[in-house]
């Protein structure tokens, strides 16, 4: 009663005491957000999070050959030696006789690019014994082998001056531009036939196209030490890459 009267008494009072009320809901609806709204600002938040989950890193065990076309057996090979790292983080080289063709990889087994390629005239997947010390004229055709395996190649030159990469420097096998020298033997027609049968012409060595040996060959595999599995075209796979086993590619 004592409050009601001092009301009845002091109308103005009155009219503040209302006044402040709006005022301090004002204040409440400034200061608090709508409902709803604590939602709405984390959900940005959360979203880069779940992007992140959702993501699906690159298998670092397998050879990355892009948009490129490649044999089973190709890769295979590509694909244990990304997962062993038998390439000792060198730059490798998987040349597949059967298709004639050359896959040239950085160090970390990612396709830099491919081409076909020129290889020895005979079936076979090893080099007569000392054939690299015997005069280019003597080696007879059945001899004129590309071999399989693995090796270490190396930059160098060959006998004319010419810089090539050896792949088998015993056996006098090479990696080097293509030299259209016997117009009979018709190289760059072979080089630019889709006919892996028709690419087999050479005493053993890797011809490939001039282009292809400046752009990719030379800077990649020309300057360094790299690594050369040469596959097989007679035997399995897995009996020249022993290390292989029951890998899958």
């Amino acid at each position: 009663m004592r409050i009601r009267q001092i009301l009845d008494r002091h109308p103005d009072l009155v009219v503040g005491l209302r006044q402040g009320v709006l005022v301090g809901a004002a204040v409440l609806a400034v200061i608090l957000p709508p409902a709803g709204s604590a939602t709405a600002r984390l959900s940005p938040r959360l979203t880069p999070v779940a992007a992140t989950a959702m993501q699906i890193p690159d298998d670092p065990r397998v050879a990355d050959f892009g948009e490129h076309v490649a044999s089973e057996d190709a890769r295979l090979v590509a694909d244990w030696v990304a997962r062993r790292a038998d390439n000792q983080r060198l730059p490798f080289v998987i040349l597949d006789k059967r298709d004639a063709r050359v896959f040239v990889f950085d160090a970390g087994a990612r396709l830099v690019d491919s081409s076909p390629v020129l290889l020895g005239a005979a079936a076979g997947d090893d080099s007569v014994a000392g054939i690299g010390q015997r005069p280019i004229a003597d080696v007879r055709p059945e001899e004129r082998t590309t071999p399989a395996g693995r090796f270490v190649s190396q930059p160098g030159r060959n006998a004319s001056g010419e810089d090539v990469v050896w792949v088998d420097y015993g056996a006098a096998v090479s990696m080097h531009r293509v030299r259209p020298v016997d117009p009979k033997e018709r190289r760059l027609e072979r080089l630019a036939s889709n006919d892996p049968a028709q690419r087999r012409i050479s005493y053993g060595c890797i011809n490939v196209p001039v282009v292809f040996f400046e752009t990719v060959v030379k800077p990649v595999v020309g300057a360094q030490k790299a690594i050369v599995y040469v596959l097989p075209e007679v035997r399995d796979v897995r009996s020249v890459f022993a290390g292989l086993g029951g890998a899958s590619g």
